[in-house]
């Protein structure tokens, strides 16, 4: 009985380490807000707000997905420049919409960084991780590629 209370355990305490490991906050109120709809959606959105689409594509057991997330994503003046500059979307290059996405855009790799016209055309795209300020200047290309 002591064994199973052992292993119980270390069960227990496993899971809650992996648990703290894990876990990535979601959208932080001063970084990247990403929009919480469809693809489809997402057009939309962007057609009436006439802004270019920034889309990570990403993977679930990503290390540098999950960095991006927690540092890139989340820095206030990346989300400054991100929200005031694009419709933001983040999907699962692995489950549903994510991966019929990936697909369409041939991502080869995790994390993926796109930007998209309005009507969904690939104007730039970069697969890695970027720091804050990389990403702002990889935000800055994509605009510049527009014009």
């Amino acid at each position: 009985m002591k064994r199973f209370y052992f292993f119980f355990s270390i069960l227990l305490v496993s899971l809650f380490i992996y648990t703290i490991i894990s876990w990535t906050p979601g959208n932080s109120k001063d970084g990247i807000q990403f929009f919480e709809g469809s693809w489809q959606e997402a057009l939309i959105k962007a057609k009436a707000e006439n802004k270019p689409i920034f889309m990570d594509i990403y993977a679930t057991w990503c290390g540098p997905c999950k960095m991006l997330k927690k540092k890139t994503f989340s820095d206030k003046d990346a989300g400054t420049y991100f929200n005031a500059n694009f419709i933001n979307l983040s999907f699962n290059g692995e489950a549903g919409e994510g991966e019929m996405l990936a697909n369409k855009f041939k991502i080869t790799g995790y994390p993926s960084l796109i930007v998209l016209n309005s009507n969904g055309k690939l104007i730039h795209l970069q697969t890695g991780y970027l720091s804050a300020n990389e990403l702002i200047a990889f935000g800055k290309q994509a605009l510049g590629k527009q014009q």
